[in-house]
């Protein structure tokens, strides 16, 4: 049996708009997405669900109701079914973790980022935002295992933070109502494209966000201490961006020179072009929830190496932590090397490695999907 899904995505933008615009088309059910674009985001956690209930109930005259809404991590849950009640009484509602602001990490800067007013501090209403909208919802559904239990372990001493009344037993009960639901990626849309001989030293490639979170002063440190040693290679550095790059990124992008064969964000045919001839892409991040940009890198048959932790011995198969997984700096210098001075076996590995993560692609995720939310409907 199918169902009608609403889908609510205030911040509809980069990876919220993809995962949302994906289940919508490999869903069995019917999946209606609500939208906001993906700008001034704590005003989104503010005020988007007023927008949305106000939308909503203004299309919704004369329609059939859900029977599930779905809403993102970026929605205050609970001020929606508040204002839109007379009609979504009824309906179940489950909320989707792709990332929360109670563990997302504050730069060191105190006076860049998002909590800058605050000089560093964190704005605990965002997270408040978040521990609200769980409490409301039927299910919660958190994107990876690291992502449920490093909020879990963090959510008592957030609520002991309130002088009474913390409510400390919700904690329980929100674990219990919690779960987790990889992202589907639309994999197929990185099929390759026709093949090009090249001859030309191995490219290394950065396809992360250019944020503080993702540490990219320690990506270019990396780059930086393989050239001094005279290795050959190229660079493609294709990740989002939003702001300005720091300066070690840009000192390290001039010292790279003409190493450097891509500088900015990537559009869809550029991409994927640069992900086929990609030989390894590595982390050096602090912080990753789940790891899309290198699920698509490992499609692609690029070689990942990444730090073991954060999520990534999770979307990793295990069988692979030994090639992959790095410790430390020296430690990750020495399998750089050791890929570049064997590029093709490093590729052959990847493939391999390609295989494995091919079930993360919306066709086989959607009915995993379908199947966790058709037993919410009502």
């Amino acid at each position: 049996m199918t169902g009608r899904i609403l889908l609510l995505s205030p911040y509809h933008g980069g990876s919220h708009r993809a995962w949302a615009e994906g289940y919508a088309r490999a869903s069995a059910h019917t999946v209606e997405l609500l939208t906001l674009p993906a700008r001034f985001w704590k005003w989104r956690m503010h005020g988007g669900a007023v927008t949305l209930a106000r939308q909503w109930l203004a299309e919704a005259v004369g329609r059939p109701l859900p029977n599930l809404i779905l809403a993102t991590d970026l929605l205050d849950l609970t001020t929606f079914l508040a204002l839109t009640r007379r009609r979504t009484a009824g309906i179940p509602a489950a909320l989707y973790m792709h990332e929360n602001q109670l563990t997302y990490p504050l730069p060191d800067d105190p006076t860049t980022g998002p909590m800058r007013r605050q000089m560093g501090e964190r704005d605990r209403h965002y997270a408040f935002v978040n521990y609200a909208s769980m409490l409301a919802a039927d299910r919660v559904f958190f994107n990876s295992r690291y992502h449920l239990e490093t909020f879990f372990a963090a959510l008592p001493a957030f609520l002991r933070h309130y002088p009474e009344y913390n409510e400390l037993d919700t904690v329980a009960l929100l674990r219990r109502r919690s779960a987790v639901l990889s992202v589907g990626i639309d994999l197929r849309r990185l099929e390759p494209p026709e093949p090009v001989e090249e001859d030309a030293p191995p490219l290394i490639l950065w396809n992360q966000r250019l944020e503080f979170d993702k540490r990219p002063e320690r990506f270019m440190d990396a780059l930086l201490a393989l050239a001094g040693e005279g290795l050959p290679f190229r660079v493609a550095l294709c990740g989002e961006r939003f702001g300005q790059p720091g300066a070690a990124w840009l000192a390290g992008v001039e010292a790279l020179g003409k190493r450097i064969v891509h500088n900015g964000y990537a559009a869809d045919e550029t991409y994927r072009r640069l992900l086929w001839q990609a030989t390894v892409t590595f982390s050096t991040a602090d912080h990753e929830y789940f790891g899309i940009g290198v699920l698509e890198a490992i499609y692609a048959h690029t070689f990942p190496l990444l730090p073991a932790r954060l999520s990534y011995p999770e979307i990793i198969p295990a069988a692979f932590h030994a090639d992959c997984l790095y410790r430390g700096r020296a430690d990750l210098l020495a399998r750089l090397r050791a890929v570049l001075a064997g590029s093709a076996a490093a590729r052959a590995r990847a493939a391999a490695l390609s295989d494995a993560v091919a079930g993360y692609d919306w066709e086989a995720m959607a009915p995993t999907y379908d199947r966790a939310l058709q037993a919410l409907m009502a």
